[in-house]
């Protein structure tokens, strides 16, 4: 089941039309296992003030989560690549905890298609 707006449905459509379900679902495996370290990656460049490497996870994120179709972890993702990280100050850490959560839930629901 996918809550409203989690997965984009035309999108992740359009990706298993153009790569093929098996492929798609290697894919969203690797996004599965790579995310969660990705995003304490980005936790911790938000922790020690690394401006570069959390522009360069955020932007991964988006990158990753706009392949499946994942529009309100992408834009959210999109947001924090484009904000300095100085600018974001207090606001790092309860950021990236969203991010987190959008994480959770369009992992949800990309599970769930991975074994579909």
């Amino acid at each position: 089941m996918n809550p409203p707006g989690v997965i984009d449905e035309q999108v992740f459509a359009e990706l298993q039309d153009s790569a093929g379900a098996d492929f798609v679902a290697e894919l969203v495996g690797s996004f599965l296992d790579d995310a969660p370290a990705l995003l304490a990656a980005l936790a911790a460049a938000a922790a020690y003030g690394d401006a570069d490497a959390f522009r360069r996870c955020a932007h991964t994120v988006k990158s990753n989560a706009h392949t499946f179709g994942a529009t309100a972890l992408a834009d959210a993702a999109r947001a924090l690549e484009h904000t300095p990280l100085t600018d974001l100050g207090a606001d790092a850490g309860p950021r990236v905890a969203a991010l987190r959560g959008l994480y959770d839930a369009a992992a949800a629901v990309l599970q769930g298609r991975r074994h579909a």
